[in-house]
């Protein structure tokens, strides 16, 4: 057994059962950075909204053709069927919310978490979208927890939206951000593949 082992097991062991370290090379962290008093409190207003999330889709058809199609791609991932309906409807109201593709959220849970709900980075990103705790003391609640699923794809998209907004539409410097890797291309060029042209592209009606 190699340092290297013993040393992810240890560091397994210190979260507790159930946590999982991410063990993907891209997955990375938001860094902190000190907000304007109006921008904490758009974002915390963004975060706290409890609304029941649904399919925003125009066509109740195109909904339910978009849902079978991301369900069935995501199988293996996830194989309990009501708990992948969950979590689709969830990404997909999250994303629509925060003005997102959702093809975009799916695309970076693959590189961040790998759709491990549990899933800690070595920096301590937690959950399916990898969120930093200094977010839920910067514009959250103490009673939010980055592992419950609605929580963890409300900060993220939320985040995500923000880091858009602040490099004026710029996905690739957006997700750097996002990723903690501001200007390197492996994160974003990763992200994409799978938005654009991997798993998650979808040619379909997405709202």
């Amino acid at each position: 057994m190699t340092r290297r082992t013993v040393r992810a097991l240890l560091a397994a062991a210190l979260l507790g059962p159930g946590l999982l370290i991410a063990s993907g090379a891209l997955a990375g962290a938001q860094r902190y950075e000190t907000l304007a008093a109006s921008t904490r409190m758009s974002l915390h207003a963004a975060v706290s909204d409890r609304a029941v999330p649904f399919l925003n889709f125009r066509s109740g058809d195109d909904g339910q053709k978009w849902l079978y199609e991301m369900s069935t791609r995501l199988r293996q991932r996830i194989p309990d069927r009501k708990q992948r309906t969950e979590f689709l409807i969830t990404v997909h109201y999250e994303a629509t919310r925060a003005g997102l593709d959702p093809q975009l959220v799916l695309g970076l849970i693959e590189v961040e978490s790998g759709f491990r709900k549990y899933a800690v980075s070595h920096a301590g990103a937690r959950g399916y979208m990898q969120v930093m705790p200094f977010w839920v003391k910067l514009i959250g609640e103490p009673t939010h927890n980055l592992f419950n699923l609605r929580t963890n794809l409300r900060y993220g998209c939320v985040i995500l939206r923000y880091y858009l907004d602040l490099e004026d539409g710029d996905y690739y410097r957006a997700l750097g951000r996002y990723n903690g890797s501001l200007g390197q291309p492996e994160y974003p060029s990763a992200v994409h593949v799978h938005w654009q042209r991997g798993r998650w592209s979808y040619r379909g009606v997405t709202s």
